[in-house]
């Protein structure tokens, strides 16, 4: 009988680890992503709805206000969040537009938020904590504690879509408004019927900087028709004193069914309702940024139903689409940690023209014209100081047509403003962080072989950014950069980084000449990269450093090196110190070499800035110095060394997950490359460093339309099998170039 019963066990295990085996094995790579990654430490995504690269999305907001159930980490970090912070957990609410892994707050609008009960329309006191959360790639639940509403989200390109399940009694849909990250509150709405509201929110001045405001404009759909419904305003207190007015008060003014048309600054409207026990109602929106018009029509197009089910997964099928490109085979912490980074990847630069085709253009003239795509995708949020160093890289790798798309809407901008963007929102610049990185981005995406875009388009605006020396936006320094070769340090106003504006020249520089030297103008092609060259004029030997200089050609001082470290400020140096800008001559680690003595002095300097604790994974310019290593022959093993414990220190699958903000999706990029085994040194420069791979097998299937081969492999190699090859043949100094490795076979690198 025993012998019976271990015999019908042992059956049964086998049979249980076959299944087991079975569901693993049909897992597809969407089923890895965990959008929670990222929503603590700062990292600034949100665990909403999301469709790739999409206008609109719907993510829980949860800014806090001064709740007494919220701790002082949560107080504290409100401030300076997002629509969405982990450890907060009192929600107002669901926002449709959002920006995911940005530094300055910004958007997050468009908020409604079920309720039962009395009409309360106060976000701090019908605001409720919230459980059991699950979100995947399109879709987001949470449960509202306070009215024991579940509350679903999914959404399309242009549109969102909610479902809220409520309890018997009176429901409550409040569109909020004065919520939002935005240093805008202005709106105005109109309630057009029993079961619609339209209007538009203002946005804009994105990291406090002066750029035009814009409106956002949406349609609100509801599946049942309201029994009451009306407007709100948080009212001004007035001081007694003509013209003066204080800070909003606790008074909110509601403005019942006679009154349907509201404007100004902190308004809203609400719909009630009657519900039976666990009835449904949806709630969809369309989004625009040309006219209420066209949100109307975004959402007629793209859910003309409340099909809730049938909308989350064609989001599932565009995510499993995108994300299906890199197959891996390995343990499923390595495969959450990939997809998820490939995830964030996929979010900015996102649309924003309309389904007809309709954009705002770019204009630094303050009108509002509307262009029109003729079917082309017209992106924006490009966060080029951060993206052009890898994510614009990946997309050129993995999506090169997604990627060629993005230079499209680039040139456009430079077509309808007269420059390239610098870090560009809305179809507004709104002149954050330094540098030419636009013409970084645009350069290397030619050398890598996607040329599908306007190539003399292209080659004209990189040139004007370049050679223009007065009334320069994106280049303001270049009447002094183009005479002295850098950036001096005398004219820097609150520390505008001379260094690392000089540093981000010479980037721009480099990508430029090997742009127009593939274009077969080798004359002028030494031109800018002689100009890049100038970055050894900031050397000082007597520290090492990249030490910011007068215009005199004297060092500053007095100098420390160390100050700029917890982002104070910090003369010559922009978000960060000298150890982080020590080495950002990316496109000439030899000649940087050199000038630290040699080999054996620059190895020393380098691990220096690690054992000084100077390097920091969440900062952009020192992000590649992991990848240094493999420069000097026989110290190519301490890159894997490096990289692998960033990865296993700052990427976890935890919310806090990312080493702080993500900055667009750059360190999502970072730690794909990385997993991946190869990383791309420097903008302009068609070498990958290679490190150790953190799967058993990559499949990267590559565009047959931009590259000759169909697929790259990447498989692990353990140390007794040999050296890293290409096709077998041995990879001898550390580097595989991109023309490489698009051409197809398999990679064999070092195991993590």
């Amino acid at each position: 009988m025993k012998t019976l019963l271990s015999i019908a066990v042992g059956l049964f295990t086998l049979s249980s680890s076959a299944h087991l085996l079975a569901q693993e094995q049909q897992k597809s790579p969407v089923d890895f992503v965990n959008p929670f990654i990222g929503t603590s430490n700062f990292g600034a995504t949100h665990p909403g709805a999301q469709y790739p690269h999409a206008l609109t999305s719907v993510a829980p907001f949860n800014v806090a206000f001064e709740h007494e159930k919220l701790n002082k980490f949560e107080k504290d970090a409100a401030w300076n969040s997002r629509v969405y912070i982990h450890e907060n957990k009192f929600l107002t609410g669901f926002t449709h537009v959002n920006l995911s892994g940005v530094g300055c707050p910004e958007l997050g609008v468009i908020n409604i938020m079920p309720t039962m009960g009395n009409l309360e329309l106060d976000a701090q006191k019908y605001g409720s904590t919230y459980s059991d959360e699950h979100a995947t790639p399109g879709y987001y639940q949470t449960t509202l504690d306070k009215y024991d509403i579940k509350a679903e989200a999914t959404s399309t390109l242009r549109t969102g879509l909610s479902r809220y399940t409520f309890e018997q009694g009176e429901a409550n849909i409040i569109l909020n408004l004065g919520l939002g990250l935005t240093n805008e509150t202005g709106g105005s709405l109109k309630i057009v019927s029993d079961h619609e509201i339209e209007g538009t929110r203002t946005v804009g001045t994105f990291c406090y900087n002066s750029q035009d405001v814009r409106p956002v404009y949406f349609v609100a759909r509801f599946s049942k028709s309201a029994k009451a419904m009306g407007t709100f305003k948080k009212m001004p207190k007035f001081t007694g004193v003509e013209g003066e007015w204080m800070q909003y008060n606790d008074s909110i003014k509601p403005y019942p069914n006679y009154q349907h048309i509201m404007s100004g600054d902190n308004i809203g409207a609400y719909m009630r309702f009657d519900t039976k026990q666990q009835e449904q109602i949806k709630v969809k929106v369309g989004i625009s940024y040309v006219s209420i018009e066209n949100a109307r029509q975004n959402l007629d197009t793209e859910q003309p139903n409340f099909a809730f089910d049938s909308t989350r997964q064609k989001a599932v099928d565009a995510w499993s689409t995108l994300l299906s490109r890199i197959e891996v085979k390995g343990s499923n912490n390595n495969k959450t940690l990939l997809y998820t980074g490939l995830y964030h990847s996929l979010i900015h630069p996102s649309i924003i023209q309309d389904v007809n085709g309709e954009y705002p253009i770019m204009s630094h003239q303050h009108t509002a014209q509307v262009g029109n795509t003729h079917g082309k995708n017209r992106y924006s949020v490009y966060s080029l100081w951060d993206t052009s160093r890898n994510l614009h890289p990946l997309l050129s790798l993995v999506y090169p047509e997604i990627q060629s798309q993005m230079v499209d809407s680039a040139l456009a901008m430079y077509q309808e403003s007269g420059w390239l963007p610098k870090w560009e929102l809305l179809s507004m610049e709104t002149q954050t962080m330094v540098g030419d990185p636009a013409t970084a981005m645009i350069a290397d995406t030619y050398l890598r072989g996607v040329q599908t875009f306007d190539v003399e388009l292209a080659y004209r605006a990189m040139k004007k950014s370049a050679d223009t020396i007065d009334n320069n936006p994106l280049r303001p320094e270049n009447k002094d950069y183009l005479s002295l070769g850098y950036v001096p340090v005398d004219d820097e106003e609150l520390y505008d980084g001379s260094v690392s504006t000089s540093l981000e020249y010479y980037v721009a520089d480099f990508a430029l000449g090997q742009f127009v030297k593939r274009l077969g103008r080798d004359q002028e092609a030494q031109k800018y990269l002689t100009q890049a060259q100038g970055y050894k004029k900031l050397f000082d030997k007597s520290t090492g450093m990249l030490r910011p200089k007068r215009r005199s050609g004297e060092w500053l001082t007095p100098y420390d090196p160390e100050l700029g470290r917890d982002f104070e400020p910090a003369p010559g140096y922009i978000e960060g110190n000298a150890w982080n800008y020590r080495f950002y001559v990316p496109f000439d680690i030899p000649g940087l070499i050199t000038l630290n003595g040699g080999d054996d002095a620059f190895v020393d300097a380098l691990n220096a800035t690690f054992d000084t604790h100077n390097f920091d994974m969440g900062n952009e310019p020192d992000i590649t110095y992991p990848y240094l290593f493999n420069y000097v022959k026989g110290q190519e093993h301490n890159t894997p060394r490096h990289v692998q414990k960033l990865i296993a220190k700052h990427f976890t699958n935890q919310p806090a997950g990312l080493p702080g903000n993500d900055d667009a999706g750059t360190m999502s990029a970072w730690l794909v490359f990385s997993m991946l085994g190869i990383y791309p040194v420097s903008p302009g420069d068609m070498n990958y460093a290679t490190t150790s791979t953190a799967f058993d097998q990559v499949t990267i299937h590559l565009d047959p339309t931009y590259y000759s081969g169909k697929t790259l492999t990447i498989a692990p190699l353990r140390e007794h099998q040999g050296k890293p090859s290409l096709n077998g043949n041995p990879l001898n100094e550390g580097f595989v170039t991109h023309q490489q490795l698009t051409q197809g076979g398999q990679l064999h690198l070092l195991v993590h």
